[in-house]
């Protein structure tokens, strides 16, 4: 048996919140938050699903307005600035650097923010 690797983050969870248990939507969240790099989200950036959330806002708070479907707050911070959906002009300045990022997957979307 070989020990775990604990210099790697945990390879982050896909899934969509939901289920039985008796987590809180927060809770949830955290189970599908994680630490990665430019070539994790670089696919989900080509297909639209990537979105930066600015520093200020809490990673799990812009989750939970996917995942609870509020659709008003996720428009606004889009309006705002806040939060961008990435695409190939924004995705460059990551390409070639070893910028580590927080990374939250809220199936179908993945919301990041560099560390």
């Amino acid at each position: 048996m070989t020990p775990p690797d604990h210099t790697q983050p945990e390879p982050m969870k896909y899934s969509i919140l939901g289920g039985t248990d008796d987590l809180s939507t927060s809770e949830k969240l955290s189970q599908y938050t994680g630490t990665v790099d430019w070539s994790y989200l670089a696919p989900h950036c080509s297909n639209g699903s990537l979105y930066f959330v600015d520093p200020e806002l809490e990673l799990t708070r812009v989750g939970a307005a996917f995942a609870e479907n509020q659709t008003d707050q996720v428009k606004a911070w889009l309006k705002s600035g806040d939060l961008v959906q990435i695409g190939d002009l924004h995705a460059r300045q990551w390409q070639d650097t070893d910028t580590r990022f927080e990374a939250l997957v809220v199936s179908p979307f993945v919301l990041f923010r560099p560390l």
